[in-house]
This record gives C-alpha cells, structure tokens and sequence, in this order.
C-alpha cells in the first residue's frame, strides 16, 4: 500500500464514523449543542468543510469547487454562538457540498506521491502535505466525538 492509499483509507473511516453519528438526525436536531458553551452540530458541519476547503485550496489553489455564495462567513467563529437556525445551511447543502469538498480533496490526494506529501505547508499544526491530508479526517472525528453526546441526549442508540 502506498502512502496516499494509507491517508485516503484514513479520510474513508473518519467519513464512515462522522457521516453515521448525523445522518439520522433532523436539521432540528443538527442545531443542538452537547453542552453550554459548545458548538451546534449542524454549525460544526460547516466550519468542517470550510476549513478543508481553505487547507486543501493552501496546497494547491483552484484545486476545490467554490463554496456556495457565502458560506464560509456562516461558518465563522464569529457565529457559532447563534441559535438561528435560518442563518445556517440545510443539512442537505451540507452533505452535498461536504461530498463535493471531499472529492476534490481525495483527487488532489491521489496525485501526490512521497515526496509531495513531504512538503512543508508552512502550517504549524500540519506541517507537511501529508500531515494536512491527515488533519481532513481528524478534524472531522474530533468534533464527532461532540455528536455522539447529543446523540445519547436524544435517546438514539451508540453506533459504535
């Protein structure tokens, strides 16, 4: 197996495990928060496929799809604190552009090799392209850990 199949079998687990905690939850459902304090799921979501967008596009610009018209300002930290559900995306335009982001993510992937994976990104806390292709699926399971918590809140059985 070579270093790109590792990091894409990595991204498939993080998506099997993330998309499995929200795909029977309601866009109602998606706006609670596991305490005070965190997040809404459904605001995670979004600041998730904004930030690959933006991390992928710093390996290589042009290579993601644009964003629909404005989202990447729904998702910023300046919002996360609101409970207006109409100020953020339907589930269903998450999802779409989510699969849209992350194939573009996994294409890019699969044209580097080592040595493009060694590069350095400049980014403390990815320093090199393989370590940023690494962060797509890690990200996305740290915040799954949070809607697992509201899962169990809802009375929905574990998953895992």
């Amino acid at each position: 197996m070579n270093s790109c199949k590792a990091l894409q079998l990595g991204l498939d687990m993080a998506e099997m495990i993330s998309l499995a905690y929200i795909n029977d939850l309601t866009d109602e459902q998606l706006m609670l928060r596991p305490c005070s304090g965190t997040n809404h799921i459904k605001w995670q979501i979004g600041h998730l496929i904004a930030s690959e967008h933006s991390m992928i596009e710093g390996i290589k610009a042009g290579t993601m799809p644009p964003l629909p018209d404005g989202f990447a300002a729904r998702y910023e930290k300046a919002t996360a604190e609101s409970d207006d559900a109409s100020a953020f995306d339907s589930k269903e335009v998450l999802l779409a552009t989510y699969q849209a982001q992350r194939a573009a993510t996994i294409a890019l992937l699969n044209e580097q090799n080592d040595e493009d994976l060694d590069r350095a990104t400049g980014v403390d806390y990815a320093p090199t392209v393989g370590n940023m292709f690494s962060l797509q699926g890690s990200h996305w399971l740290m915040h799954a850990g949070q809607w697992v918590i509201v899962r169990r809140q809802l009375g929905l059985p574990a998953l895992f």
